[in-house]
């Protein structure tokens, strides 16, 4: 039961199979009950959605992101979408803390797909109003779509953790794995009040890595990786070392997605990295919850989000430093 009762009984948060506890969580802090809905299969591994109670007039906001099983996920919110639409809701948001297929957001080489923009079609036609999502791989994905998308970060909440448990000193270096990601690198230096640096690296086929250079200063360092994603952990794991090769003290690796698909979790417990921050948008097995793995919660920061989009208020709040849940 939620702690304490939302007062509009027409908002509604559901649940689907990829992080319940999560959307749980959300919906404890919002202060309303999970709604009730059924999820299985019929024999021949179809997808079978039933809502379970009325949604007659209600803003839903649907709970799911899109990791592995990532197509079984992504079929069970179109199907979801699609039941909400004919029971009559009057609006349907999707709640998409981790949102799949992102990295084919252009075409790099030839007859290339961009998936990051079919998935935004589907969730178009299939009938959602709106879409908030965490750390998206390319800020450009909110242009795909031509409904409204909250875009929130993790940045603040990293920095927050860091500087709350105390995990190092002043002399900080944040660290961007690549060029793409210097944006999101700069956002955490600002918050810890440090410098960047920049892996320069090539890839020469999908989750291979190869570091070429280091941009920036990082001897005697302490060396804060920031990517949106780990995936494979091999990226991540070359940069630690080429920041250890090059002089820095100690390396620590964050992240808003723990994917860790693969050999992540051997990579990550051989490396040279100290400790790796992640949050709890990709709910991680009990076999993936190593101990240089510590877990964030964004469950206060996405239902903040909720009541300011369902009470029209500002969202841009909750961008700053220092996030605090504001009644």
């Amino acid at each position: 039961m939620a702690s304490q009762q939302y007062k509009d009984p027409k908002l509604k948060i559901f649940a689907l199979s990829s992080n319940e506890k999560l959307a749980a969580a959300i919906a404890a802090a919002v202060g309303v009950d999970l709604g009730e809905i059924s999820l299985s299969q019929f024999a021949d591994g179809e997808i079978r959605v039933n809502i379970d109670e009325s949604t007659r007039g209600a803003h839903v906001y649907i709970v799911q992101s899109t990791s592995s099983p990532v197509n079984d996920h992504l079929m069970e919110l179109l199907i979801t979408i699609d039941a909400l639409r004919r029971a009559s809701a009057k609006t349907i948001n999707v709640v998409m803390p981790y949102y799949g297929y992102a990295r084919q957001d252009r075409k790099a080489q030839s007859r290339e797909p961009i998936t990051a923009k079919l998935v935004a079609n589907m969730l178009e036609q299939a009938g959602a109003d709106r879409v908030v999502a965490l750390d998206l791989h390319a800020a450009q994905i909110q242009g795909f779509f031509d409904i409204p998308v909250d875009h929130l970060l993790g940045a603040p909440l990293l920095a927050n953790y860091f500087i709350d448990n105390k995990l190092f000193g002043d002399d900080v270096v944040v660290v961007s794995p690549d060029h793409g990601g210097v944006t999101r690198a700069r956002k955490l230096a600002e918050f810890l009040k440090a410098p960047i640096a920049i892996v320069d690296k090539r890839r020469p086929r999908p989750n291979v890595a190869e570091v070429m250079s280091i941009v920036g200063d990082v001897k005697d360092k302490t060396a804060v990786i920031i990517d949106d994603m780990i995936d494979t952990a091999g990226t991540i794991t070359i940069a630690a070392q080429a920041l250890m090769d090059r002089g820095a003290k100690e390396v620590y690796a964050t992240c808003t997605h723990p994917v860790l698909s693969g050999p992540a979790i051997e990579r990550l417990q051989t490396s040279v990295i100290k400790k790796v921050i992640v949050t709890d948008t990709i709910l991680l097995p009990e076999d993936k919850k190593i101990d240089k793995i510590e877990i964030v919660s964004v469950a206060q920061l996405i239902a903040e989000a909720i009541k300011r989009i369902h009470e029209n208020r500002s969202v841009s709040p909750l961008f700053n430093e220092k996030f605090t849940i504001i009644d």
